[in-house]
This record gives C-alpha cells, sequence and structure tokens, in this order.
C-alpha cells in the first residue's frame, strides 16, 4: 500500500458513488451508457471470485465488496427500476467488438492457465477498455451532462493514480505487472482527449460537448 494506490481507491469510489447519486437523485439514467456499466460488472465480478480464496486485508476486501455492490447496483437501477429512462438508442456500442478479442488475449498471454488467473487477466483487459462505449455514447450524441464529465473524470483519474503506485511499487519493492501496467497506459490514453476537454471546458463551467459524429 502506498498513497497512490489509497488515493486510487478513493478516487474510483468516488466515481461510482457519483454515478449512483446522480441517477438516484434524477430518477434519470439518460446519457449513462448500460453497456459500459455491465462491462464493469463483469470486471468486479471475475477480479473479485478470490474473495472466496484469498484473504489479503480488511481493507482490501471491503473495498472489493463495495465495487461489487456498487457496480451491481448501478446496472439494476439502469435495466431495471429507472429503464424507462435508459437512452438505448444512443447506447449502441457492440459488445462482441470487446469481449471477443479480450477472451482471445486472456488465454494467449496470463501468467498462469489457471482458471481464477485466467478470470483475473480476462478482467485487467477488459477494465482497460470497459469505458469505450461511454465515450462512444457521448460522441454520438455530442454532449454530456456534468455528473456524467465528473464521473468520468474521477474514473480517469483513478487509472493515472494506479500507474504512478505501479511506478512506486517498482522502486520500493522491485514489483512489476507488466498485463496490469500495460492495460493501464492503455486504458489512461483513452481518457486523455476527455481529461483536456474537462480541464478546458467542464472546470470553467461550460457543457462539455463533441462533434457529432458524420
Amino acid at each position: 500500500m502506498n498513497v497512490f494506490r489509497i488515493l486510487g481507491d478513493l478516487s474510483h469510489l468516488l466515481a461510482m458513488i457519483l454515478l449512483l447519486g446522480k441517477i438516484w437523485r434524477s430518477k434519470s439514467c439518460a446519457g449513462i451508457s448500460g453497456k459500459s456499466q455491465i462491462l464493469f460488472a463483469l470486471v468486479f465480478t471475475t477480479r473479485y471470485l478470490d474473495l472466496f480464496t484469498n484473504f489479503i486485508s480488511i481493507y482490501n476486501t471491503v473495498m472489493k465488496v463495495v465495487f461489487l455492490l456498487c457496480a451491481c447496483t448501478t446496472v439494476y437501477m439502469i435495466y431495471g427500476k429507472f429503464r424507462e429512462t435508459f437512452d438505448s438508442e444512443n447506447d449502441t456500442f457492440r459488445l462482441e467488438l470487446l469481449l471477443v478479442p479480450v477472451i482471445g488475449l486472456s488465454f494467449l498471454e496470463n501468467y498462469s492457465v489457471a482458471p481464477l488467473e485466467i478470470l483475473w487477466t480476462f478482467s485487467i483487459y477488459l477494465e482497460s477498455v470497459a469505458i469505450l462505449p461511454q465515450l462512444f455514447m457521448i460522441s454520438k450524441t455530442g454532449e454530456a451532462e456534468t455528473i456524467t464529465t465528473h464521473y468520468l473524470f474521477f474514473l480517469g483519474l483513478y487509472r493515472a493514480l494506479y500507474l504512478a503506485n505501479w511506478i512506486r511499487r517498482y522502486q520500493t519493492e522491485n514489483f512489476y505487472d507488466q498485463i496490469a501496467v500495460v492495460s493501464g497506459v492503455v486504458q489512461t490514453i483513452f481518457y486523455c482527449d476527455f481529461f483536456y476537454l474537462y480541464v478546458t471546458k467542464v472546470l470553467k463551467g461550460k457543457k462539455l460537448s463533441l462533434p457529432m459524429p458524420i
């Protein structure tokens, strides 16, 4: 554990709480990609199966349970409680374009062929691209609500802080997880344009808007 890991976890948790709070207060899922939320729920489910086999610390266990509950609750709100407000017409990213290559890569590039290890690897690869349906939806509609942009910012900040965490661990522990680091770099790259727009527009009180696809 180091300060970057803790801040990263808190940023991740804040992102999920912001999204849940937005849905609950507005009673609406408008502007939120249900497909991205399904992918994130799948990420946590496949990654945290070791809850039943491997105890690391109370902190680790509590955070895993909270992330799982938040992800599953978000999916329930989108496809259950507030499904009438879900914008399915614009949430059209084809998930098989992500799932098929991620599944294949999980079997080709991993540390072990043990089932839990394959699932952990799958979750790492999937997390790096899980936000794409949300970004695709924003590009399709041309804009995003302020709360949604805050959610995306803290989600991207979490990944950037985890990169700093891995650098710190390499310096202090000589530990390097190639799969996690490379996937984290890929995920952070997807957020780069969004970070620029967030700083230049949202933080100045403007609504984030993107050019509509032709």
